[in-house]
């Protein structure tokens, strides 16, 4: 199958969020929470290491959109079901269409952590690689010293395959770190 014919729906819904698709536009909520969200991303995330403009994560933003129009990433965006409030981002990367393989991301608004929102939000969309990509293999990779970031899987019931070792540099690219591999496959 072409990727490109693949659809994908308008919304997923959990209890409390949904999430959508990242849109042109999305850069002023992504910029006001990355800013207020910088200490806690920048350990981890390169691009918190990076000064941008409101401007810069708009191209972002309509760059990711193009990705997703190609199915060759999907940038998604977590929002409130009660008042629309954006609070992270997670989202389907590094696809591999002919293994039915991805990868999931997310970061959080600290204003809106601790209250189980990602947790929710990478559940549903595991759920729905699953079901409606007929997913493979999904992991999540991450810093084992991102404590925050590795309860996820391990709340969600995916396996920690392995840890390598000096496989990267920090966020900050100033030494190197090693990377938890967690996984959920389809038997």
């Amino acid at each position: 199958m072409n990727p490109i014919l693949v659809d994908f729906p308008e919304r997923i819904e959990t209890e409390r969020l949904y999430l959508r698709i990242c849109l042109p536009g999305d850069g002023i909520i992504t910029h006001d929470a990355i800013e207020a969200s910088v200490d806690d991303l920048k350990p981890w995330l390169p691009f918190a290491n990076k000064e941008q403009t409101l401007e810069d994560r708009e191209a972002n933003i309509r760059e990711s959109y193009s990705k997703f129009l190609l199915r060759e990433d999907f940038r998604i965006h977590i929002f409130r079901k009660e008042d629309d409030v954006f609070v992270g981002s997670t989202g389907l990367h590094r696809i591999n269409w002919n293994v039915r393989k991805f990868e999931i991301g997310y970061w959080c608004d600290s204003r809106h952590k601790k209250n189980g929102y990602m947790t929710e939000a990478v559940d549903a969309l595991v759920k729905f690689a699953l079901n409606h990509f007929d997913a493979n293999r999904i992991e999540i990779r991450c810093d084992p010293r991102n404590t925050n970031s590795r309860k996820i899987p391990e709340k969600l019931g995916f396996t920690l395959e392995g840890i390598l070792i000096n496989d990267d540099l920090s966020a900050d690219g100033k030494e190197l770190r090693d990377t938890c591999i967690f996984a959920i496959v389809r038997k």
